[in-house]
């Protein structure tokens, strides 16, 4: 049996059911991504056999439980590995068009997931030379807003927060964008957004106030099914984008900057999602595609504060810029060929 799903504007043909997914109506999609799930390419038993290189090794990250992460290259770019040290393996073949996932015990379809809808995905939306920010994404009068910056500086615990406050949450930690006729707009992720227990604890007063993502990770999600939170699953226009600084301890904070389009385009460069994997052609291509998005879409700085409780004020304050923001019809930007 064939599960059909979208996710990030890709449209998912798997084997098996992977949680944290909403079924998608099936549909005669071209360049569908084809999902084999606990499976290894056929190729791999004849992997010693093609020329290999390692791509780039991502380090563990103990501040966030992450395993380390390595990209493997083989046959020179006909398939690529994505290997996790804790055994969780990906395949990724050359036009990535086809997608393995497997893992031993005692790791779940859970976990396998977990990855699958973050860097593994993300690896598949640059092949296919797409922009993913590393940003979330709520919708805030019909316009999505992202919420961008580097890990840990808080995009999901805002995405959870607004969203508990009303506003339809697009997109989690990678917000893919489409340019269509000189205009932005953000495809949306999946029906969650994933927390770590003591952001939980900050928004709904319990560390265990939401269900496990996996039996073997204690983060947490906050399920976009309407009882709490909503999702918004139809690609939505680009009001505004607000990067995150790091918390301070200030009267005047929290509160949102206003910088300049040079400023704003540094920022989004470094905060683009699974940027080391660019070749220099693309890095090229995607500097340009950034800088006509600064152009077109206001992009502030957003200065949190350093304590938990002014969650509620900060929510406020990007609710009213983000309305004021998005109130005005952006410029449409022509793109020079």
């Amino acid at each position: 049996m064939n599960y059909e799903y979208i996710a990030y504007g890709l449209r998912l043909r798997s084997d098996a059911q992977i949680p944290g997914l909403s079924d998608a109506n099936p549909l005669a999609a071209p360049g569908a991504v084809s999902l084999f799930i606990k499976a290894v390419p056929e190729w791999v038993s004849e992997a010693s056999r093609l020329s290999s290189e390692i791509i780039h090794p991502l380090p563990a990250m103990p501040e966030c439980e992450d395993p380390s992460f390595v990209v493997r290259s083989f046959g020179g770019g006909r398939f690529f590995q994505l290997r996790y040290s804790d055994g969780a393996d990906f395949f990724v073949d050359e036009g990535a068009e086809r997608l393995w996932g497997n893992c031993p015990l005692p790791l779940t379809i859970e976990d396998l997931s977990t990855y699958l809808l973050g860097p593994v995905l993300g690896f598949v939306l640059r092949r296919r030379g797409l922009t993913p920010l590393h940003g979330s994404a709520v919708c805030i009068d019909d316009a999505a807003v992202i919420i961008a910056g580097p890990a840990g500086a808080g995009k999901s615990t805002t995405a959870a927060a607004l969203a508990l406050r009303g506003a339809p949450v697009l997109c989690e930690d990678i917000a893919t964008l489409q340019e269509t006729e000189g205009r932005f707009y953000v495809q949306p992720g999946y029906p969650r957004v994933c927390l770590w227990p003591d952001a939980v604890e900050k928004l709904l007063g319990s560390k265990d106030a939401l269900p496990d993502l996996t039996p073997t990770w204690n983060k947490k999600y906050l399920g976009l099914d309407g009882s709490r939170a909503r999702f918004k699953s139809h690609k939505t226009p680009l009001g505004a984008i607000y990067l995150l600084a790091e918390r301070v301890n200030e009267k005047m904070a929290p509160r949102i900057e206003e910088i300049s389009s040079r400023e704003a385009l540094l920022e989004l460069v470094s905060n683009t999602y699974m940027n080391l994997f660019l070749t220099r052609e693309q890095r090229a291509a995607e500097f340009e595609l950034l800088s006509r998005l600064v152009n077109c879409v206001p992009c502030m700085r957003l200065i949190p504060h350093g304590d938990a409780t002014e969650i509620g004020r900060f929510c406020e304050l990007i609710e009213a810029h983000a309305r004021k923001a998005v109130g005005e019809p952006p410029p449409v930007v022509v793109r020079q060929e």
